[in-house]
């Protein structure tokens, strides 16, 4: 894990403000204290950040604190002997790579073997020549440095493939997932599940007007406005360039439009201004809702096209406007007004 992405340990004091943010933090447990300040001392010599410890005990609780790039580990020692400490430390660092030297007598060769055996990643013999030290260590620090790049980039694209990256709502491969098991739930269940597809008017415009920057940030806007609008249990995806479709459990008709209408009115209020241009647009959003059960929804994917349907039926009639799916479909046009935060004028079939 990248440096400044670490949680802070007890030995981030040692840290000035202004330090490089990749120096690398290594940890030398051994009991000799001579030999333990002698290997810190050369250690900080070639430009390291070294933390003591007493003990393989008081070496795993500085691990476990997080912020450790390589651990420098004697075999003997008092309450937790290296081997041991190895083996901890292995088994709780998960994908945050931590290497571990053993430092060992050059005839103790059971123990190398031993300790390489349960993870340990190299050795060091004693007396120890301070060269190889160092070019194991940097050794050490350079597959540490290549196995964190793979951890990020594993990281990065298992996100891309849940979450949109533009907004960080879910993405229309996710949502697919998650409408299927919501959609078994409300069947076994007998529940109401509501769908809401939000559709921004004439984006194509205002990207033509402000460029990609205030279509983005429109995009982006719009994308919080819709969380902000809906409860923790709720599912938002971005569906398409400029559709949003939020899956309502347990929802019915009423509440998916009271939803609708938050959503409706909080974009109609907000100032949109992009990075690149100071001038301010407003925007409108078209909406369509559906909800299942319903005579003519049997399926997730008759929801969705419901919802699809409703806000086509819509955008023929103008746009700026909430549509329900029914039967026969009709408009509901929520009321203007600055006190009225949910009223509506009768449908229109």
């Amino acid at each position: 894990m990248p440096v400044s992405d670490r949680p802070r340990g007890r030995f981030d004091s040692l840290r000035g403000s202004d330090a490089p943010a990749r120096r690398p933090t290594i940890v030398v447990a051994d009991d000799d204290r001579v030999m333990r300040e002698a290997i810190s001392e050369l250690l900080r010599k070639n430009g390291y950040q070294v933390v003591p410890a007493a003990d393989g005990q008081e070496a795993v609780e500085l691990v476990g604190q997080g912020g450790v790039d390589l651990v420098l580990l004697d075999i003997l020692m008092p309450r937790l002997g290296g081997i041991e400490a190895c083996r901890i430390i292995k088994g709780m660092t998960g994908d945050n790579f931590v290497p571990v030297l053993l430092v060992t007598v050059k005839t103790d060769t059971a123990s190398r073997v031993e300790g390489l055996k349960i993870g340990a990643d190299d050795y060091v013999p004693k007396p120890f020549e301070e060269g190889e030290l160092i070019a194991r260590v940097e050794s050490m620090l350079r597959i540490k440095g290549l196995n964190d790049h793979l951890v990020a980039v594993r990281q990065k694209l298992e996100r891309l493939s849940v979450y949109d990256e533009l907004t960080g709502l879910y993405n229309f491969r996710y949502l697919h997932s998650r409408l299927k098991e919501e959609f078994k739930r409300a069947e076994r269940y007998h529940e109401p599940l509501s769908c809401v597809l939000v559709d921004v008017d004439h984006l194509h415009t205002h990207n033509d007007a402000g460029g990609q920057a205030l279509g983005d940030t429109i995009i982006r806007g719009i994308a919080e406005i819709v969380k902000r609008s809906v409860r923790e249990v709720d599912v938002v995806a971005r569906y398409g360039g400029e559709e949003f479709l939020v899956v309502l459990p347990s929802t019915h008709v009423a509440g998916s439009v009271a939803v609708a209408e938050r959503i409706w009115r909080e974009v109609r209020a907000k100032v949109f201004v992009s990075d690149k241009s100071s001038t301010p647009v407003r925007v409108a959003v078209t909406i369509g809702v559906a909800l299942y059960p319903s005579p003519d929804i049997k399926t997730k994917e008759a929801l969705l096209r419901a919802a699809d349907s409703a806000l086509t039926h819509a955008k023929r009639e103008g746009g700026d406007r909430i549509c329900v799916f029914q039967q026969q479909g009709y408009i509901y046009s929520p009321t203007l007004g600055p006190s009225s935060s949910r009223g509506g004028s009768a449908p229109t079939t």
